[in-house]
């Protein structure tokens, strides 16, 4: 990839720079499993694919809504601050929240290999980066893989909120991020993994938007507006 018109790079984190994509996928599959086993007429199991297709690059209660609205479940929507025993679907998502803590406590996280060459080689072109992330646990997935000084600007799920954000698929974060980092959205690089985040980098006017098949299928992202897909990003060096 040619980098010289490229000032900066906006990088998703889940399934981009860290595989942390697996420990929320582990965490939505014994939550929701959990919740179907739960209901009063028989579903069919949750599996990846409804990850992939109602909740994967989505803020995490807006996921809890898809999937549910996808099974024909009805619960309220409650409060941010509902505690995770509550049956609505703030309650669900930090239920979600907290098993996704505990796996990344127990078992830690460390940086695709390929994520750290690419990053390395932006840093030394002097190129600007910044962590885009749906998920309000970014800084801590960060400073859990050892990352968190390489990216001066991190909007996540907490700054969405406090800014009052739209979420992907919608570009909002990605242009806070960009407008953070003092660069013009023209000259700037969006790297994705789920199809809403290639969606929000397509509709921002951005320079390219990269995705990344970590399961979500190059035809899916392609259609979703990726100017090209990688399966590593040391495939971009």
């Amino acid at each position: 990839m040619n980098w010289e018109p490229v000032s900066a790079v906006l990088f998703d984190l889940d399934g981009v720079l860290t595989p942390t994509a697996d420990v929320h996928m582990r965490a939505w599959e014994v939550m929701f499993t959990r919740v179907l086993d739960q209901q009063p007429t028989s579903q069919d199991p949750y599996t990846d694919q409804d990850y992939f297709a109602y909740i994967d690059g989505k803020p995490r209660y807006d996921g809890v809504q898809s999937f549910l609205d996808a099974r024909g479940i009805d619960l309220p929507y409650g409060q941010p601050s509902d505690p995770p025993e509550l049956a609505s679907v703030c309650g669900l998502g930090n239920r979600k929240n907290e098993i996704f803590n505990e796996v990344l406590a127990e078992e830690g996280i460390t940086a695709y290999p390929g994520s750290l060459r690419l990053m390395d080689v932006l840093e030394e072109r002097g190129i600007a980066m910044a962590v885009v992330s749906s998920s309000k646990n970014a800084p801590s997935v960060l400073a859990t893989a050892g990352l968190a000084d390489r990216f001066p600007v991190v909007v996540d799920g907490s700054v969405a909120s406090r800014e009052q954000l739209a979420g992907k698929p919608r570009p909002d974060t990605y242009l806070y991020a960009a407008t953070q980092l003092g660069q013009d959205a023209a000259r700037c690089v969006v790297v994705e993994d789920a199809v809403s985040g290639v969606r929000a980098g397509a509709a921002g006017g951005f320079a390219r938007v990269i995705g990344v098949d970590r399961g979500a299928g190059r035809s899916a992202l392609r259609d979703a507006g990726a100017d090209e897909v990688v399966s590593d990003l040391a495939e971009l060096i």
